[in-house]
């Protein structure tokens, strides 16, 4: 029988995105990603929840997210579970079900972000990640040779910054 591992979330995340490098200098950011989710208990009283889940993206993808992400921004993530187990400083024995991201896309177009980019494949050997800055809105007229808005759209991109 086929197995099938693939979890989609969106939410904020909940802390500066933490990249490091492995020994074979493929990157590695951790996130902590909060998602809240509301609604109408029987009693017609609102209700909200919260659920933190930790995230891990390698290669480009990971250099993408920490470079134009920062706590509270959101994030739609696709990727699949991983369960890890270790040791603590005790001995005991720890688990924790975290989230591997293969693709992310930008959910806003606040600077930093770009409303609208798929992420590569990831999954721990080096994925790629396109950032593709947000359009103008139909109508809005450009100030002078098309420049940026001068809104808080997202930060101008040069060639060279494109990480892929």
């Amino acid at each position: 029988m086929p197995n099938v591992n693939k979890v989609f979330l969106m939410g904020n995340l909940t802390r500066d995105p933490q990249v490091s490098y492995l020994p074979s200098q493929t990157a590695v950011c951790e996130i902590g990603l909060a998602i809240n989710r509301n609604w109408t208990a029987q009693d017609g009283q609102k209700k909200e929840e919260v659920t933190f889940v930790d995230c891990s993206a390698f290669g480009k993808t990971a250099e993408t997210i920490g470079k134009y992400l920062k706590k509270g921004r959101p994030i739609f993530i696709e990727g699949r579970l991983k369960y890890d187990t270790w040791e603590d400083k005790e001995g005991k024995k720890r688990s924790r079900l975290r989230v591997v991201i293969d693709q992310f896309q930008f959910v806003d177009s606040r600077p930093g972000g770009s409303g609208g980019s798929e992420g590569g494949e990831g999954g721990g050997e080096g994925g790629g990640q396109a950032y593709r800055p947000a359009a103008r809105p139909i109508g809005r007229p450009a100030a002078g040779n098309d420049a940026p808005p001068a809104d808080d759209g997202p930060p101008p991109i040069n060639e060279s910054d494109i990480p892929f």
